[in-house]
C-alpha cells in the first residue's frame, strides 16, 4: 500500500519513496473533487453534516498527504524528491485556488449561514462558517468568470515562485565553503566548535578546518573569531547568498520584483488597494497605517537605548580592540567581548550548563508544573536517526499529542526552527459506528542547532534553548487545543498576528531560576549552573536590547511598506526601499553589498508576507500574559510556576484554537485589554 494514503496512525517514513508522491497526490485529489461535486450538488442541503463534514474528511486526508512530503521536502531535501515536490505543487495550489473561486460552494456556505439551522451549530462551526465566507472573498469567488482565470494563474506563479526562493537559499547555502589550514586563523573559536569543523572537513577528505554558511559553523567564528578578515569574508558570503554576486541560477533579485508585482496584482483584483491590505482582514490589526504606527510608536521608545548600546560598543571596539571602524562583521564579536567585560561571562561559558539531555528534562518538567502533563520518549517510524518522539500524557494516563523532535543542522535540511503540524485534534466518528472518537494531535518540531560531536551530547546556547522553548510554545498551541472542528483545531484559524502568543510567552520560563536549576548540568563536571553564573545572565539579559528591537522593527516596516505603498512596477527595488528604511530605523547601517531581501524567506517563502510585524504585536500579548504569571507569583510568594494560572492559560488561550478572535482569547485570560507595559519592562525600556 503507498503509505501516504494510509492515515490509520503516523506518518510511515521509513517506507517513503518519492516515487509515491504523485499517484498519491493525483488519487487524493480525485477523492476532493468528489466530494466537491457532491457539496455543489443541488440535491445537497445546505447543513454541515450533508457538505461541510464530508469536505473536511477529504480536504485533511490530502493536507495529511501532502505535508508529509513539504516536510521532508524541508528537512531531508535530495534531487529526486524536489523533482516530484515541484510537479505535484502546482496540482495542489490550482486545486485549492479552484476551492476559492467555486461560486456554486461560496453560495451553500452563504446558504448555511442564513438556514435556521446555523443557529444549532457549536460556536467553532459558526466560526469556520464565517471563515469560509471571508475565505472565498479573498479567493476570488466573487470575481467575473473573465478574471479568475488570471487570479488562479497568479496564485499558481506565486507557489512555485516561493519554493524556488526557498530551494535556490538552501542550495546558495549549502553550496559555500571555507577551509582553513592554519589553525591560527580560528583564533578565538571555542574547541568544540573547532572540533565540528575538523570533523566536517575530514568528511570532505580534506585537511583542516571546513567552515559553512549553516548557523552552527557561521555564527561561532562571526562571535568568538579575532580573525577580522575571516569574519568580513564570511559575512559577505552569508549576505549576498542567493543574489546576483552568486549562481545566477540561485539569484533571489527576479523572484522578488515577481512576487511582488502577482501579490499586488491580485490585491487589486479583488478591490484592495496592496497585498498588505488584503493580508490584514484575517489579522487582529486593522490597516497598514495601524501596524506603522505601533511600529513607528514602538520604535521612538527603543531608538535612544539602541543609540545607546550603539556608541557603548564603538566605543569598546575602539578602546578595547582596536577596531577603530566598526562594521557589520565585527557586530557579534564586539557584542561578545563587550558582554564578557561587563557581565563577566560568555556564551560559551554558559552553554556547557546546557547538554541537549538536561535541557529537555527542563522542559518537560516545564510542562508538568504548569499543565499537570507528561512526557515521555516514544517510538514511532522517523526520516532521520537523530529524529525523536514523545508522547503527551495528562494525569491520568490518557494520551493528549505526541510530537517529533529534529535538533540537527544538517545540508539536506532548511535553516531556522519551525513548528508544523502532522495530525490536528477533530471528532471522528468512531470504527465500530458506535459514537465517536477524538484524533490525538501530532506535532514536528524543529531546530538548526549543532549536533553532538564524539562522546559528548549537544551542547546549547542559551539563544538555543530559548528558541528550542518558543518551538515548543508553537507545538503545545496545536497539541493542547480542545477544540474538535477542524478548521479552528489548534493554530487553524488562528490570526496570524496572534499566533506567536503562545510560543513567545515560554521564552520567558528561560530566564527564571526554579526553571532553569532543573535543566542544567556541566558537561564535564555534572555540576548544577551556578547561582552567581545565572544573576550575570539575569543582569546582561536586555544588553543590547535596544539593537535588538530596532532590527525588529526594521524588518516589519520594510515588510509592511513592501506591500503597502511600494510599488513594483517602478523603478525602484526592494532592496532601495530596505536602504531608506534603514536611514530611518538602523544606527548601524551594512555595507552596500548586503542583500538581505533575497535571504528573507519569512515574507518571501514563508507566511510572514505583511505579517513579520506580528513577532513584535504578539509580543505585547506573551508579555502581559506572562506577567500574569509573574504578579500571581508576587502575592503568593511561589514565584511564576503557578499551576492555577498554568490551567487558565491553557484553558482560554491554547485550549481554545482560532474558535474565537484572538483578543477575546487574550482578555478572557488578562480580564483586560492587552497593555505594552510588560513588554517595555522585561526589554528593560520602561
Amino acid at each position: 500500500m503507498n503509505p501516504l494514503l494510509d492515515f490509520s496512525s503516523l506518518p510511515r517514513f521509513a517506507e517513503f519513496r518519492p516515487e509515491f508522491v504523485t499517484p498519491a497526490i493525483d488519487s487524493l485529489l480525485a477523492d476532493c473533487r468528489a466530494a466537491v461535486a457532491h457539496a455543489m450538488d443541488s440535491s445537497t442541503p445546505a447543513a454541515w453534516d450533508a457538505f461541510v463534514a464530508p469536505m473536511d474528511d477529504a480536504n485533511e486526508k490530502l493536507s495529511r498527504a501532502w505535508g508529509q512530503v513539504s516536510h521532508l521536502h524541508s528537512v531531508m531535501d535530495t534531487p529526486e524528491l524536489r523533482e516530484v515536490y515541484n510537479e505535484n505543487l502546482p496540482k495542489i495550489t490550482v486545486y485549492f485556488a479552484e476551492l476559492g473561486q467555486n461560486e456554486a460552494l461560496f453560495s451553500k456556505f452563504k446558504a448555511l449561514a442564513a438556514a435556521p439551522a446555523f443557529a444549532t451549530l457549536n460556536p467553532a462551526q459558526k466560526k469556520i462558517v464565517e471563515n469560509e465566507l471571508r475565505d472565498f472573498r479573498l479567493g476570488g469567488a466573487e470575481l467575473p468568470a473573465a478574471q479568475k482565470a488570471r487570479f488562479m494563474e497568479i496564485q499558481e506563479s506565486l507557489s512555485g515562485l516561493s519554493a524556488r526562493f526557498e530551494e535556490n537559499l538552501l542550495d546558495a547555502t549549502n553550496g559555500y565553503a571555507y577551509y582553513v589550514e592554519d589553525i591560527a586563523e580560528l583564533a578565538g573559536v571555542p574547541e568544540d566548535d573547532l572540533a565540528a569543523m575538523r570533523a566536517a572537513a575530514e568528511a570532505d577528505n580534506r585537511p583542516g578546518w571546513k567552515i559553512t554558511l549553516h548557523m552552527p559553523s557561521y555564527l561561532p567564528v562571526m562571535q568568538y573569531g579575532s580573525n577580522r578578515s575571516l569574519r568580513e569574508t564570511l559575512y559577505r558570503a552569508y549576505v549576498t547568498r542567493a543574489s546576483e554576486f552568486g549562481q545566477p541560477e540561485l539569484d533571489n533579485t527576479p523572484l522578488i520584483a515577481q512576487i511582488l508585482k502577482l501579490r499586488r496584482e491580485a490585491a487589486q483584483m479583488l478591490g484592495f488597494n496592496s497585498y498588505a491590505e488584503e493580508s490584514l482582514v484575517s489579522k487582529m490589526a486593522d490597516t497598514p497605517a495601524d501596524v506603522l504606527k505601533f511600529l513607528a510608536d514602538l520604535g521612538a521608545r527603543a531608538r535612544p537605548y539602541a543609540e545607546q548600546d550603539f556608541a557603548e560598543m564603538r566605543a569598546f571596539a575602539a578602546s578595547e580592540l582596536g577596531i577603530a571602524d566598526l562594521q557589520a562583521w565585527d557586530n557579534a564579536y564586539v557584542s561578545e567581548k563587550l558582554r564578557v567585560a561587563r557581565y563577566s561571562f560568555s556564551d560559551q561559558e554558559v552553554k556547557q550548563y546546557f547538554p541537549e539531555h538536561r535541557v529537555l528534562a527542563g522542559l518537560f518538567k516545564l510542562i508538568e508544573t504548569l499543565y499537570g502533563l507528561h512526557i515521555r520518549q516514544d517510538s514511532a517510524p522517523v526520516w532521520h536517526p537523530d529524529v525523536k518522539f514523545y508522547t503527551l500524557t495528562d494525569h491520568s494516563g490518557k494520551k493528549v499529542g505526541q510530537f517529533y523532535l529534529d535538533l540537527y543542522a544538517r545540508n539536506s535540511k532548511r535553516g531556522g526552527a519551525w513548528m508544523d503540524d502532522v495530525i490536528t485534534r477533530r471528532r471522528l466518528p468512531s470504527l465500530d459506528g458506535g459514537g465517536s472518537t477524538t484524533q490525538t494531535p501530532v506535532a514536528y518540531l524543529n531546530c538548526n542547532f549543532a549536533p553532538p560531536v564524539g562522546s559528548k551530547p549537544a551542547l546549547f546556547t542559551h539563544d538555543e534553548v530559548i528558541t528550542l522553548f518558543h518551538e515548543t510554545g508553537h507545538g503545545l498551541h496545536h497539541l493542547l487545543t480542545r477544540i474538535e472542528e477542524l478548521g479552528v483545531s489548534g493554530i487553524n484559524g488562528v490570526e496570524w498576528d496572534a499566533v506567536e502568543l503562545p510560543s513567545q510567552f515560554m521564552e520567558n520560563f528561560c530566564w527564571e531560576w526554579d526553571v532553569l536549576k532543573h535543566m542544567t548540568a556541566h558537561v564535564d563536571s555534572g555540576e548544577p549552573l551556578p547561582r552567581a553564573l545565572f544573576d550575570k545572565m539575569l543582569a546582561a539579559k536586555n544588553f543590547q536590547a535596544g539593537l535588538g528591537t530596532l532590527r525588529q522593527i526594521e524588518f516589519s516596516s520594510f515588510d509592511m511598506r513592501l506591500h503597502d505603498d511600494f510599488d513594483p512596477n517602478a523603478d525602484k527595488t526592494a532592496l532601495d526601499l530596505l536602504n531608506s528604511i534603514r536611514k530611518e530605523f538602523a544606527v548601524l547601517i551594512p555595507p552596500d553589498y548586503n542583500r538581505f531581501p533575497n535571504n528573507f524567506s519569512h515574507i518571501f517563502a514563508g507566511g510572514y508576507a505583511a505579517g513579520y510585524y506580528s513577532y513584535k504585536w504578539a509580543e505585547v500579548l506573551s508579555a502581559d500574559a506572562y506577567a500574569m504569571f509573574e504578579e500571581q507569583g508576587q502575592i503568593s510568594g511561589a514565584g511564576v510556576l503557578s499551576p492555577e494560572i498554568g490551567h487558565r492559560f491553557w484553558s482560554e488561550i491554547l485550549a481554545q484554537g482560532g474558535a474565537r478572535p484572538a483578543l477575546e482569547s487574550f482578555k478572557a485570560f488578562r480580564g483586560r485589554e492587552p497593555s505594552i507595559d510588560a513588554l517595555l519592562r522585561h526589554n528593560g525600556m520602561a
